[in-house]
């Protein structure tokens, strides 16, 4: 197992084995802290650590770190999100069907950086019922391996779209990438991610979820272009020390998906927030 899982796996279990406070509702601007915390273009700087551990691949499981930092900037009446997706990845050789390696190459393994993806979202400081946010995505060429990456720079357009009846968060993400630069002798990215999501908040910080991460490779067959999982999960809201934080762990399986896919993955999200 690489370094970098083992010493995050090691601190989590340090930090949540701390006595813990569960923090159901915390009023800022007419806003819980659940409902910030799940509107992907709230104005609240956050930093989620998101592992996906995938099975069920013909070549083996896979293991996905995504570090995911969130950096609000207030503009006028305009909000500017930005979020970066910097993935750590470790592959046993071809795994298709995921976001972070758009057009993956075969070989015997590999494990480190994959392509950072950077996206901003412009979005009303002071939405109405529906909020929105869009704006341009870049995925960057910086796989220290080719099997963990695209070879190529890629860029294309991002939206969200949802509605926060409490104690819903009801809301669909999307992203559409086309490569315009890199290895020649690699294929061009051509991926679609569309990415629905809902909340329903309980008491106490808990709720229940359901994120499915649904990818098309457009230029693949139309029997490899699909992946669509099923699933969804728990989470929590709590605090150590003061700190607020949120965890939620998900399990999906993917009903639909190209021949070198993963049959099914586990996600463990542990997210720092900071309230503006």
């Amino acid at each position: 197992m690489p370094r970098f899982i083992v010493v995050f796996v090691l601190l989590s279990s340090f930090v949540l084995a701390v006595p813990i406070h569960g923090i159901a509702q915390e009023q800022k601007g007419g806003e819980d802290l659940a409902a910030k915390t799940q509107n992907p273009v709230g104005a609240m700087y956050s930093l989620p650590f998101k592992f996906t551990f995938d099975y069920g691949a013909e070549n083996g499981e896979a293991t996905f770190l995504n570090i995911q930092p969130v950096i609000p900037v207030t503009v006028g009446k305009w909000n500017l999100i930005n979020r970066v997706i910097a993935p750590l990845i470790d592959t046993p050789g071809l795994v298709t069907g995921t976001p972070a390696i758009p057009n993956p190459v075969g070989g015997d393994g590999a494990n480190g950086l994959g392509d950072i993806n950077y996206s901003v979202f412009v979005s009303p400081a002071e939405p109405g019922k529906v909020i929105w946010g869009v704006g341009p995505s870049l995925m960057m060429d910086t796989a220290t391996d080719d099997q963990l990456g695209s070879g190529k720079w890629s860029a294309g357009p991002t939206a969200v779209l949802l509605v926060q009846p409490k104690p819903w968060t009801l809301g669909l993400l999307g992203r559409q990438l086309w490569s315009f630069e890199g290895d020649s002798e690699r294929k061009d990215v051509n991926q679609l991610l569309l990415e629905p999501f809902i909340n329903y908040n309980l008491d106490k910080g808990w709720y229940l979820l359901t994120d499915m991460v649904l990818i098309a490779n457009w230029d693949a067959d139309s029997d490899n272009r699909w992946t669509i999982p099923l699933g969804g999960g728990v989470g929590k809201m709590f605090e150590i020390g003061g700190q607020k934080m949120n965890t939620k762990i998900e399990a999906y399986y993917n009903v639909e998906k190209p021949e070198d896919a993963p049959d099914w993955s586990i996600n463990w999200t542990l997210q720092f927030l900071f309230p503006r």
